[in-house]
């Protein structure tokens, strides 16, 4: 094994465990993994967009954002970037703007059920609610077992008052996660407003 063979197994390792880490949820751990990571390589792609997830868990968006940032500037196939650079948009409700990097990052990756939970609810909120529903129904599809797509679908079917399938989707959030409590707020509403519809 030459130098740089023997270096770039090295960085995979660590990559490897700074993910492992990130599952584990212990962020602020991967971090400094990958920092030290990005110190001897300021243009390591996957250290970068795994930098901007790390951030985002935490809820650090304006750091999220810079290194997701840099790796669309450093490589316009970073779909991880871009999806980021999305969802935080999505965050601060520029659904247009959120929209279109999200189906940028659809497109460098498509049928990933996290891109496209976003993506749905982006075009939803944006306006555009067939294709909104559309997309969630595809993310629910391809992971059909995600509390948050259940419960995502279920706000936008809220939304456009078919009261039924929003609480068979809540409840089956609950199912999966009893203690989710958006899931428990949203069979609540869905209760009152079918109430007063009934009026």
């Amino acid at each position: 094994m030459d130098d740089s063979q023997r270096l770039s197994s090295d960085i995979l390792e660590r990559l490897e465990r700074a993910e492992q880490l990130k599952l584990a949820g212990k962020h602020d751990e991967a971090l400094k993994i990958l920092e030290q990571l990005l110190i001897e390589d300021p243009q390591n792609i996957s250290a970068l967009e795994e930098v901007a997830d790390n951030e985002l868990s935490l809820e650090r968006f304006a750091r999220a954002e810079a290194a997701a940032r840099q790796a669309v500037t450093l490589d316009q196939g970073s779909y991880t970037g871009f999806y980021i650079l999305g969802y935080i948009l999505s965050h601060k409700e520029k659904w247009s703007e959120a929209v279109q990097l999200l189906r940028k990052a659809n497109h460098l990756k498509p049928n990933n059920a996290e891109i496209l939970r976003c993506l749905g609810w982006a075009l939803f909120s944006s306006g555009q609610r067939a294709q909104g529903v559309v997309t969630l129904e595809r993310s629910l599809n391809l992971e059909s077992e995600n509390p948050l797509t259940l419960c995502d679908l279920g706000v936008a079917y809220l939304q456009i008052r078919n009261f039924m399938k929003a609480r068979t989707l809540f409840l089956r959030a609950l199912d999966l996660d009893p203690g989710n409590v958006r899931a428990q707020e949203c069979v609540q509403a869905v209760e009152r407003l079918a109430k007063a519809v009934r009026g």
